[in-house]
């Protein structure tokens, strides 16, 4: 939601009439403003869904929110933490588990927000694990879908996003989600930080595509639910409203027959 940054009044409308065009199920924010006299997400979302706020923001109230149009069960935190040169940014993964009816059933989403700056892949790399490692403790008393959603300031080919995508293990641990931009555009740039944004002040910023969704794989077998399509979204010159372009991804069950 890039906060309040630029000319927020102008970036407002375009915002509340994109979502409102979009209409998702699901939402994972980063970058959104809640402070005691201003919610932000709410303020730009139709009535229709249910919030989950970080809880430790950054001092201007910016961090990461959750929406979901379907009942909510338990939340929380994930503390990424992981080193001292953590400490002075909010990061998190706010993990929210969502009561969709049967056929689907239950969803964990999880909105990922690790360290942003440049050489803290290290830290990223624990991060991941440290949140992967939760999920999947979660997962063997509840299971259901796992979706991991935001902005992993880490191109593909990074370590921590190797990772995330089965093709890299970190301390013993592997784990494996289809990168559902990977899985609609083989081979396509899939730029969500770009020098052609007009809200972009970094020209030669080395990580492009930072921004992802992913879907857990199951064990015999791709990710628990297919990928019917991915697009960037709010990338184009009349709705352009963030310094990041947005993805969204239809999912749905797959067909096992």
């Amino acid at each position: 939601m890039w906060g309040l940054h630029g000319d927020w009044a102008s970036r407002r409308p375009g915002m509340v009439a994109g979502f409102a065009e979009l209409a998702p199920d699901l939402l994972t924010l980063q970058e959104a403003v809640v402070e005691a006299d201003y919610d932000q997400p709410a303020d730009v979302l139709d009535e229709g869904y249910q919030l989950v706020h970080q809880k430790s923001r950054e001092p201007d109230g910016s961090g990461v929110t959750s929406a979901t149009r379907w009942p909510l069960g338990e939340t929380f935190e994930v503390d990424l933490n992981v080193t001292d040169r953590t400490a002075d940014f909010a990061c998190t993964s706010l993990v929210t588990e969502i009561l969709v009816a049967e056929p689907v059933g239950r969803v964990w989403l999880v909105n990922n927000i690790p360290n942003w700056q440049l050489d803290y892949e290290h830290e990223r790399q624990l991060q991941a694990l440290v949140t992967a490692r939760t999920v999947e403790k979660l997962l063997v008393e509840r299971p259901g879908h796992v979706i991991v959603a935001g902005d992993f300031d880490a191109p593909p080919d990074a370590s921590s996003l190797r990772f995330w995508t089965g093709r890299q293990a970190l301390e013993g641990v592997s784990v494996c989600y289809r990168d559902a931009w990977e899985s609609a555009h083989p081979g396509e740039a899939g730029h969500t930080f770009a020098p052609d944004n007009p809200h972009s002040a970094d020209w030669d910023w080395p990580f492009r595509r930072i921004d992802y969704i992913l879907v857990r794989c199951g064990r015999h077998g791709g990710p628990t639910l297919r990928v019917a399509s991915c697009q960037r979204t709010f990338d184009q010159p009349h709705n352009t409203v963030s310094d990041h372009y947005g993805l969204v991804a239809d999912l749905e069950l797959p067909n096992r027959d």
